[in-house]
């Protein structure tokens, strides 16, 4: 298959389901991720301009540890909004990578960013089926699968669907600590050490499922793209 992981900002997909990504990897499916905004605002002491240089830096050598493709909208950290403009810029991202299956934000997650994302990534997968609709590469042959990633610290959200990632939750972190400039910053603004959420995060998915380490996920149901089996690795 060929898999998509929306995220709004760097490091979201890392966090959420970088884990699911390696398994994805690991069976040769062909895996991309697109970063909806440039990060900008993650930081207490670097200029917006410079943190921009450096937050795609880290998003892309966490992309060159998970051997994907990176997809870099760049719309402005934390006014990102479900317009005209930035639709048909995540249709033709969509569309130039393939997917069968996206990952995106819960709806409710509790940036507005990230829920922002959810339905940029609900209709825009959606839209890139329909040839009407017009950008530089064509049109879908069917609308992806979709499905909503955990939360951040899985606040709100009841996964309906588990991936064991004990074999690569070592990697999870390997991505996400190419984030350099994050791991200081949620330590100073939220007082969050990351690395350390994540695996306690995962570690409780994992007790859920009975594993030692899972990421969980939540189908995002619509007419015309529903799995017969399970497509989760």
């Amino acid at each position: 298959m060929r898999v998509m992981a929306i995220g709004a900002h760097p490091d979201d997909v890392e966090i959420l389901c970088g884990g699911t990504l390696f398994q994805f990897q690991q069976g040769r499916d062909q895996v991309s991720v697109c970063i909806l905004t440039d990060g900008s605002a993650g930081h207490g002491k670097v200029q917006a301009d410079k943190l921009v240089k450096i937050r795609k830096r880290e998003a892309e050598a966490a992309a060159k540890v998970l051997g994907a493709k990176l997809f870099w909208l760049g719309i402005r950290d934390e006014m990102l909004f479900d317009d005209e403009p930035t639709r048909l810029r995540l249709i033709e991202e969509i569309r130039k990578a393939g997917p069968d299956l996206i990952f995106c934000h819960s709806r409710n997650d509790y940036h507005p960013d990230h829920q922002a994302g959810f339905q940029l990534a609900f209709a825009a997968s959606f839209i890139a089926s329909l040839p009407n609709v017009k950008t530089k590469s064509s049109a879908l042959p069917k609308v992806p699968l979709i499905y909503e990633m955990d939360t951040l610290a899985g606040i709100g959200f009841e996964p309906e669907e588990y991936v064991d990632i004990s074999r690569s939750l070592d990697k999870k972190l390997k991505m996400l600590m190419r984030h350099k400039s994050q791991l200081k910053w949620l330590r100073d603004h939220d007082r969050i050490d990351i690395l350390d959420l994540v695996q306690t995060q995962a570690a409780f998915r994992g007790y859920q499922a009975g594993v030692k380490y899972a990421e969980g996920f939540r189908l995002a149901q619509r007419w015309g793209a529903m799995p017969v089996k399970r497509v989760l690795p």
